[in-house]
C-alpha cells in the first residue's frame, strides 16, 4: 500500500472525530425541556430560563443542575441520557438573552383581565350544606383540576379546572368564602367557594412565583420571578392598582423570593432572591410604601413567629439561619439550620413551656427543632430520609412530616409520626408502599389528617389523628396539597401561612 493511500485512509479513520458536528441545542431543548420550561424559556412547570433569571446560578451550577436535578423542584437529572457536550450545550443556551424579552407591565395586566361575574352579583350563602370553614381545596396537579372536599363528610362537592401548573399554595379571603390561585405562568383566579364559581382572573406576571391576599381581605400581591416586580391587584375583582418594580437600593433587579401576608402587621412581607432584602408593605397606607429591611444573606425561603414580630430566613446555600427582628429592622439571632431547611413549611408548638418551631430538611434526613426564645437548637429529629412538608393542629400532640426528598424509593412512601411531647418519632406510616406520600392537613377539629399519595393515579388518604387508623381513601390525580379554609384563615400554628 503506498503512502498516499494509507494517508488516506488514516484521514478518513479521523474524520468523523474531526469534524462531529456541535450538538442541535434546539432539539436537545425540545425534547427536554420544553415541556416545563416552555418554548420560548419563559416558564411553564418550571421557572423561566434566561439570563436576567440565572444570576445566582453559576454557569458550573447550572451544568451540575442539568446533570444531576434539583432538590425540592420536579427538575429531573438527565446525566444518563445525555452527554456532556449536551449538556454544555444547553447551558450556554440558556444563558444566552432572548431577542426580546416580551414586557409584562400595567398595560398588558389591564388588557388580561376577565372578569366572569359581576362584583356582588352572586348569592351571599353556599350552594352546598357542608360547613363551608372545614372544606378542603385540593389542588390537583396531575390533570390541573381543584377539588373542593367536605371535610366532614370527605367527600367531593365540586371539581374544577384551574390554570396550567397553580403554584404557591392557595390563599383565602379572610372569612373564607374566596379562594385565591396563582399559576407559574403569571394567572391570578378568584374563586367563590360558596357560589362554586371563578369569578374574575387576570395574567400578573409571565413567571410568576407566588401571591398573598391582605388581612383586611382588600388587596391581593403578587410576587413575580418574570418580570422583577411586585404587583398589587385589588382583591375584589383583581383589577390592577399598581406595579412595583423590584429594585434593591442600589438599583439592582432582582426576582421575588416570595410575599406573605403579616395581618397581626397590617402588612405584606416579600424576599428578593437576587438583592439582600426583606421588604415590608403596609396594606392599609396610601400608595402602598415600601420599607427595605437589609439582611446579611439572599432569603429564599422565610417564616414568622406567631406574633409576626420576628422573620426566620434561610438562603438555598446558607449554612445558617437568619433571625429578623421586623420592629427594629435588625438581625437579632442566627440560627444552626443543616443542609437546607424548608422553613416554608415550618411549624410551631409549646415544648416543656417554650415556643419551639420545627422545620424539614431538603437535603439531610432530619427535623430541626428550635427554641424561639433563645433561637438554640433544641433537638435534630433524625427521619428516614429529606423531607418537604411538615403539619400538626393544635388539637393532636402529633407533627407529621414525609420522606418527599429522599433518593431512596423506600423511604419517599413515609410519613413519620413525631411526638411534640418527647421530640421522638413514634411511628412511621406508608400509606402505599412504594409511592410518594406527602403534604398533611388537617381537619378543622384536627381529629383528622389527609395524606396526599403524590402520583397521577394517587389519592388522598384520611387517618384518625388519634389511633393513626385509615379511615378513608380518595382517588385524586396528583394531589399536590390540601387546604383547609379554617386552619388557613385562623392561622393555625400547625400549617404554613
Amino acid at each position: 500500500m503506498n503512502k498516499a493511500l494509507k494517508g488516506f485512509l488514516l484521514l478518513s479513520a479521523l474524520l468523523p472525530v474531526a469534524v462531529q458536528a456541535a450538538p442541535d441545542v434546539q432539539k436537545l431543548y425540545a425534547d427536554h425541556c420544553v415541556v416545563c420550561h416552555g418554548n420560548d424559556r419563559l416558564g411553564g412547570v418550571g421557572p423561566a430560563l434566561l439570563p436576567e433569571n440565572l444570576d445566582r446560578l453559576r454557569r458550573p451550577e447550572a451544568f451540575k443542575t442539568i446533570a444531576e436535578g434539583r432538590i425540592a423542584s420536579q427538575m429531573a437529572g438527565f446525566a444518563d441520557k445525555l452527554a456532556r457536550d449536551e449538556i454544555q450545550a444547553l447551558v450556554d443556551f440558556i444563558y444566552q438573552p432572548l431577542p426580546k424579552t416580551p414586557v409584562w407591565g400595567a398595560d398588558e395586566i389591564i388588557t388580561s383581565h376577565l372578569q366572569h361575574e359581576p362584583s356582588g352579583s352572586l348569592p351571599d350563602k353556599p350552594v352546598f350544606s357542608a360547613d363551608p370553614l372545614n372544606l378542603f381545596v385540593v389542588v390537583e396537579l396531575g390533570d390541573h383540576h381543584a377539588t373542593i372536599l367536605d371535610g366532614d363528610k370527605f367527600e367531593p362537592i365540586h371539581r374544577f379546572q384551574t390554570r396550567f401548573a397553580l403554584h404557591g399554595g392557595p390563599k383565602f379571603s379572610p372569612d373564607g368564602r374566596y379562594v385565591y390561585f396563582a399559576s407559574r405562568d403569571g394567572w391570578v383566579s378568584k374563586f367563590d367557594i360558596y357560589n362554586l364559581k371563578t369569578v374574575a382572573e387576570v395574567r400578573a406576571g409571565i413567571n410568576t412565583r407566588n401571591i398573598a391576599v391582605s388581612g383586611d381581605g382588600k388587596t391581593v400581591l403578587v410576587g413575580n420571578y418574570l418580570p422583577h416586580s411586585l404587583v398589587l391587584l385589588d382583591a375584589e375583582d383583581l383589577t390592577l392598582i399598581k406595579v412595583i418594580p423590584a429594585l434593591g437600593q442600589d438599583g439592582k433587579s432582582s426576582r421575588v423570593s416570595a410575599v406573605y401576608q403579616a395581618e397581626p402587621r397590617g402588612s405584606f412581607v416579600a424576599a428578593l432572591k437576587d438583592v439582600k432584602e426583606v421588604w415590608e408593605i403596609p396594606y392599609g397606607a396610601k400608595d402602598f410604601p415600601v420599607r427595605r429591611v437589609a439582611v446579611d444573606n439572599y432569603l429564599d425561603d422565610f417564616f414568622f413567629d406567631q406574633s409576626y414580630r420576628h422573620l426566620i430566613g434561610a438562603a438555598r446555600d446558607g449554612k445558617k439561619g437568619q433571625v429578623i427582628d421586623l420592629d427594629s429592622g435588625k438581625k437579632v439571632a442566627e440560627i444552626d439550620l443543616p443542609g437546607m431547611p424548608h422553613l416554608g413549611s415550618g411549624i410551631t408548638w409549646e415544648y416543656q413551656g417554650r415556643p419551639v418551631m420545627a422545620t424539614p430538611n431538603l437535603k439531610e434526613p432530619l427535623v430541626s427543632v428550635i427554641d424561639m426564645t433563645t433561637w438554640q437548637t433544641v433537638k435534630q429529629i433524625k427521619t428516614l430520609g429529606p423531607g418537604f412538608f411538615m403539619r400538626s393542629h393544635e388539637n393532636t400532640p402529633y407533627a407529621w412530616t414525609d420522606g418527599f426528598n429522599s433518593n431512596n424509593p423506600g423511604s419517599r412512601d413515609v410519613m413519620h409520626i413525631i411526638d411534640k411531647r418527647t421530640l421522638e418519632v413514634v411511628k412511621i406510616l406508608r400509606p402505599e408502599p412504594g409511592k410518594t406520600a406527602a403534604h398533611v392537613e388537617f381537619t378543622r377539629d384536627g381529629k383528622y389528617a389527609l395524606v396526599s399519595i403524590w402520583e397521577n393515579d394517587g389519592a388522598l388518604v384520611i387517618y384518625d389523628a388519634a389511633t393513626l387508623g385509615e379511615v378513608k381513601r380518595l382517588p385524586m390525580n396528583k394531589p399536590s396539597g390540601k387546604y383547609n379554609v379554617y386552619n388557613k384563615i385562623t392561622r393555625s400554628a400547625g400549617t404554613s401561612h
